[in-house]
């Protein structure tokens, strides 16, 4: 990034990521993925990455291996080029909440195992009820949110 412009676009990005960081994403991980979401450029290789944040390849290295899986970013070909390039994936954010569906779905069923153990009638029984049905509630509405901004969203592409 170049001039005033692309500096106060690093630091707005950097800023994102020490947030991320303080609700407790690895300091590392959050400044590569702010950098892929804040990039001008389609795509950045790891050599890219390390230059912006000033950070070794093991630490881009590091922090590809976490993002990946989540789906915030993924690796692309680029033509002509033998190093891996790598970019913010689209729909990031919806992939991102719909993953976290299934933890809802593990919480909702710690919460039904523990009411089969406790007995539904016992203290502890009414409340994981309450958490079951709450975690219930969070999938079915989760889903449907994301079906519906999918939805909205690409048709206002």
């Amino acid at each position: 990034m170049e001039g005033d412009e692309g500096t106060r676009l690093r630091e707005t990005a950097e800023r994102l990521a020490l947030t991320l960081a303080q609700g407790g994403m690895q300091k590392t991980t959050a400044r590569v993925m702010t950098a892929l979401l804040f990039s001008r450029q389609e795509t950045m290789t790891a050599a890219d990455l390390c230059e912006e944040l000033s950070i070794s390849s093991g630490a881009v290295s590091s922090a590809v291996k976490q993002l990946i899986p989540t789906g915030m970013i993924e690796r692309v070909p680029a033509p002509g080029s033998r190093r891996d390039h790598y970019r913010f994936r689209e729909h990031a954010w919806a992939t991102l909440m719909s993953s976290q569906n299934e933890m809802l779905a593990v919480m909702g069923d710690a919460a039904a195992e523990g009411i089969k153990e406790a007995g539904a009638d016992s203290v502890a029984g009414r409340r994981l009820h309450e958490m079951r049905d709450f975690y219930a509630f969070m999938r079915r509405e989760m889903t449907a949110l994301i079906d519906n901004w999918r939805e909205q969203y690409d048709a206002g592409r």
